[in-house]
């Protein structure tokens, strides 16, 4: 097949959509797949054409308006440049985007939309304004032939909605890590990824004010200098580290040598970190926000979201509680080997497969 992946951000910007992106294109491409990749210039010294393993990226001229990460993007010729390449199938993954909306609302060729985020999700009135942009999204959304959810959580979500089970097939996000189990001789908790409102890092700090133990934070994002300021007001100085950036060497020894993993999300349609750090054969206490609880499976000690206390009382039992541990992590490295792009990617090319023959269409949007 002839394949177009499309979205306003991709590498070396490179958040869950992009490193999804960036894995199924290699791997459609290795399977013999012409595959190209559709996405904006972040600086005028990117190339506007390139080709990585196998596949190729055309870059559009872009303007950013860096008010928020990630920025508003706009691109110019978006719907002229699908059309210029005339692909037997194209997905998208991104609704934040207007000028990609537009253009691929109005192509007519056979298309998918990848669903990686839940309907609505934000806080405050961030929330707002994705509930807003999601319900004005559906409108195109209904013009595709197909739509692949990265979660049962977000399938479900979206069949609530009133869009038909026949219209909405769950790919996972999969690992391109090995699976090889940790020491867990560290005497920490870990947490790792954006530091965004949704993650519910204001409740794991708080709840550090009942936990006698060190909890290390990984990971940049706006809210950076707030949780520093958090931090510092609950007094948990002495217990929280946050280590900004680090390298993927300094990633892999952390996930590997702590003792449990903390996800504290307020919103998560998957929770990739949470395989990854299954993959290291390491436990974790999470919330039970959207798919978390489905991603972790047997290997997740969970609690309510947003709840403080209730999370000061898991990691303390973590930290009191070996057999737990243990027990938790048994299951970690068998919850890791789902998430297998071997397994799933197949899943992909037939859902394409049944676009381009016609037994997937647009007429199957609602029920």
């Amino acid at each position: 097949m002839k394949i177009v992946d499309v979205n306003p951000f991709f590498t070396p910007y490179n958040g869950g959509i992009e490193n999804r992106m960036y894995d199924t294109s290699k791997l459609l491409a290795a399977k013999g797949h012409d595959v190209t990749v559709v996405t904006g210039r972040l600086s005028d010294d990117s190339p506007e054409e390139e080709k990585v393993d196998g596949f190729r990226i055309v870059r559009l001229k872009s303007r950013q308006i860096k008010i928020y990460n990630p920025p508003f993007i706009s691109s110019k010729g978006v719907l002229e440049t699908l059309q210029s390449i005339d692909a037997d199938i194209v997905n998208f993954n991104y609704r934040w985007a207007p000028s990609y909306t537009k253009a691929l609302k109005a192509y007519d060729g056979k298309k998918v939309f990848t669903y990686h985020n839940m309907w609505g999700e934000g806080t405050g009135i961030t929330a707002r304004f994705s509930e807003i942009n999601d319900n004005k999204f559906a409108k195109a959304l209904e013009t595709f032939d197909h739509v692949i959810a990265v979660s049962d959580t977000v399938r479900n979500d979206l069949i609530a909605r009133g869009y038909s089970p026949d219209y909405v097939t769950t790919v996972p996000s999969c690992l391109k890590c090995p699976l090889v189990a940790g020491p867990g001789t560290g005497d920490y908790a870990l947490s790792l990824g954006r530091l965004v409102r949704t993650k519910g890092l204001d409740y794991l700090i708080e709840a550090m004010k009942d936990v006698d133990h060190k909890l290390i934070l990984c990971g940049k994002g706006p809210d950076e200098k707030r949780l520093r300021k958090l931090i510092a007001k609950h007094g948990v100085s002495d217990r929280v580290e946050m280590k900004g950036y680090v390298s993927e060497e300094e990633k892999s020894r952390l996930m590997g040598e702590c003792r449990f993993f903390v996800m504290p999300s307020i919103h998560e349609s998957l929770g990739l970190a949470a395989e990854e750090l299954m993959a290291h054969g390491r436990p974790i206490v999470c919330s039970d926000a959207d798919g978390l609880p489905d991603t972790v499976g047997a290997a997740g000690y969970v609690v309510p979201k947003a709840d403080s206390a209730a999370l000061a009382h898991a990691i303390n039992e973590m930290f009191s509680d070996q057999a737990k541990v243990d027990a938790l992590a048994s299951e970690a490295l068998k919850r890791a080997a789902y998430y297998d792009w071997n397994i799933h990617l197949p899943v992909i090319e037939e859902v394409y497969g049944k676009v381009l023959s016609g037994e997937y269409t647009r007429s199957d949007a609602r029920r």
